[in-house]
């Protein structure tokens, strides 16, 4: 009987005391609500300023987001009007949408409190690694831009690249192709193309041959125009309208030097000037005139 009072007495002290440590958590949480609010309070201006900071850092990027794919679509756009490689238009407009993405979403970063002379930093050090590792790769890559869009020269032309002379067969972002009059395939750096002298022999519709011919001192000057003059115009193939230049040009030690300049289709310039020469030196040789050529005389002691 004494043990279940005393078991009583213990179990209603323990209940006092979870009572009161139960109300003592409940006045703590009170507190710390109490609390909380009374900071809210204090602090609603500067939350309100984070609020919307950070809700413009997150619009900023989003518009920087769509202005990227808006600019790269109208550069993808003029790029298809101008007929530019379809790989250089990937690469640019690529190129210049993340550019774009990636300074949009930095700079609204520095709203919420981020410091981004580090991150700036960091992409420039990064930037320069990568333009020292590929300096020559960019060098290619620029000048294959170039040559694209200002189009010295198209497929199909013959063109003399400096170093080297043929047919260009395509023009890629880092490489021309051309094939040589032998049949030869060379690939050349844009880079080397840019950097020399691009003559080409196609794109004018009309070239201009030269001939020069060398008679001897007994001929008649002006029986030699006549023949020239004759024989030029009876080509169907030379340009008349374009003018015909005939004249003694020189007096050589051994000869008398006439130039002859007239004007054809470029796509026959080699074979207009071939029956041409073949044609002047049989009518030279009908009237008569002579082409003197060098001798050698020894004499025998």
């Amino acid at each position: 009987m004494n043990i279940s009072i005393y078991k009583n007495i213990i179990f209603l002290v323990k209940m006092k005391y979870y009572d009161r440590e139960i109300k003592m958590k409940e006045i703590s949480i009170i507190n710390d609500i109490s609390n909380f609010g009374y900071w809210f309070v204090l602090k609603q201006e500067l939350m309100l300023c984070y609020l919307i900071n950070f809700s413009s850092t997150i619009f900023e990027s989003i518009l920087g987001i769509i202005i990227a794919k808006i600019i790269s679509k109208g550069i993808d756009g003029f790029f298809n009007i101008k007929n530019v490689d379809s790989n250089i238009t990937i690469l640019f407009t690529t190129i210049t949408k993340y550019i774009i993405i990636i300074f949009s979403i930095v700079s609204s970063l520095g709203k919420i409190g981020i410091d981004i002379t580090f991150i700036l930093a960091i992409i420039g050090i990064t930037g320069m690694i990568i333009g020292l590792s590929v300096q020559g790769s960019l060098s290619n890559l620029s000048a294959g831009i170039l040559l694209v869009t200002l189009k010295p020269f198209k497929i199909g032309e013959y063109v003399d690249l400096g170093s080297i002379a043929g047919t260009i067969i395509n023009t890629h972002i880092f490489y021309t192709t051309l094939r040589t009059l032998d049949g030869k395939i060379v690939e050349i750096p844009n880079g080397k193309i840019i950097s020399r002298n691009i003559i080409n022999y196609s794109r004018e519709r009309f070239r201009r041959n030269e001939f020069i011919i060398n008679v001897g001192y007994d001929s008649d000057i002006d029986l030699v125009i006549k023949i020239l003059r004759d024989t030029i115009e009876s080509e169907e193939r030379v340009i008349q309208d374009l003018g015909i230049v005939i004249g003694l040009s020189e007096l050589t030690p051994f000869s008398l030097k006439f130039i002859v300049r007239c004007w054809s289709d470029t796509d026959d310039l080699n074979i207009v000037y071939w029956d041409l020469m073949s044609k002047i030196k049989k009518q030279l040789d009908k009237n008569l005139i002579s082409i003197p050529y060098p001798k050698i005389q020894i004499d025998m002691k």
